[in-house]
């Protein structure tokens, strides 16, 4: 809306000082003619701007002059707890609301501490997103966050990994979301059982008029630590043991992760002559405890079960038959 762009070409003006045409129409995601008439009628409007020209010229507000046209909307005030994370607050549609209302807090801020957060956005950043990985397509999430927030009853068709059928039809009501590692996951009540949905597998959404009743005493945060808790137990559900040597030790932490590696060394045994140690290391599968086990190479010895001696010991031979021993090569 156009009375919004105006209040906020104002409050560039107010936060930053002099800036040209072309600054203002980058941050107002307009063109500088734009600018150009919004200018002219805030200027006609009694909004003390001027022009200044030649090469270091632009816009800026008389001195001593500052407008209060600081209130925050409903949404830019919630929008708030997203600062400095701007891709979860664009994927939640909430990006213009954020962008607004910071600017409109800067401007509310003396001019101290108006130094300072801008010392502290130029200095820290958070990034949800997790390494190596684009993020989930979420094309459902705006609507089952306003269902959340509106309290609205929602049935879903769900794509899920098994059993049988892949796609499933769902009708919950959407209790929270929860941006995990750069994933967004819906916590919705099923039949009394509040669960867990992926958005990503949303595969549709349709936001009924009824009204639920949330349930009395449901603490999101605290039902999220649980569920963290019991997946990475169910996760883990078998065990190997294994004999690893000071530096597979050492390094155990940084190859299997934080928590699988507390856990094996706190089951870690005395160590023998050379200061191996045996340990009962938790795993999700044959196949990639052996994948974890290889990345620790000679600083690892498998002991059992059966199964993770029978793979790694046909993995190490294979890897070995595509290198032939050095005196064998042809060094001419």
């Amino acid at each position: 809306m156009r009375a919004d762009r105006l209040v906020s070409l104002i409050l560039l003006l107010q936060n930053r000082g002099r800036l040209t045409a072309r600054q203002l129409a980058e941050a107002l995601e307009v063109t500088e003619r734009t600018v150009y008439r919004d200018v002219e009628a805030l200027s006609g409007a009694g909004i003390p701007i001027i022009a200044d020209r030649g090469p270091d010229g632009g816009y800026r507000l008389m001195d001593g002059y500052r407008t209060r046209l600081t209130g925050l909307t409903s949404v830019e005030a919630e929008s708030l707890l997203f600062t400095g994370m701007p891709r979860p607050a664009a994927e939640l549609g909430l990006g213009p609301h954020l962008a607004a209302a910071e600017l409109k807090l800067m401007a509310a801020l003396p001019a101290t501490y108006r130094e300072a957060s801008q010392r502290i956005r130029e200095r820290f950043h958070l990034d949800p997103s997790g390494w190596f990985r684009d993020p989930d397509p979420v094309p459902h999430l705006v609507a089952l966050a306003d269902a959340v927030w509106r309290e609205r009853v929602v049935e879903v068709r769900y794509r899920r990994w098994s059993p049988e059928p892949k796609v499933v039809k769902r009708r919950l009501w959407p209790l929270g979301v929860v941006l995990k590692a750069g994933v967004w996951y819906l916590v919705g009540e099923r039949a009394g059982q509040s669960r867990t949905y992926r958005v990503s597998n949303v595969a549709s959404v349709d936001v009924t008029d009824e009204v639920f009743a949330r349930p009395s005493g449901f603490d999101l945060p605290a039902f999220w630590e649980r569920h963290v808790e019991r997946y990475e137990g169910d996760a883990y559900a078998e065990h190997a043991t294994v004999s690893l040597s000071p530096t597979g030790l050492a390094t155990l932490p940084d190859v299997l992760g934080g928590k699988v590696g507390r856990a094996a060394l706190a089951s870690a045994g005395p160590s023998d002559e050379d200061g191996w140690r045996t340990v009962r290391l938790p795993v999700e599968s044959i196949g990639d405890a052996t994948a974890d086990l290889l990345k620790l190479g000679a600083h690892a010895r498998v002991i059992g079960p059966p199964d993770l001696v029978d793979r790694m010991a046909a993995t190490v031979r294979t890897l070995a038959s595509y290198y032939p021993p050095p005196a064998s090569r042809n060094d001419g």
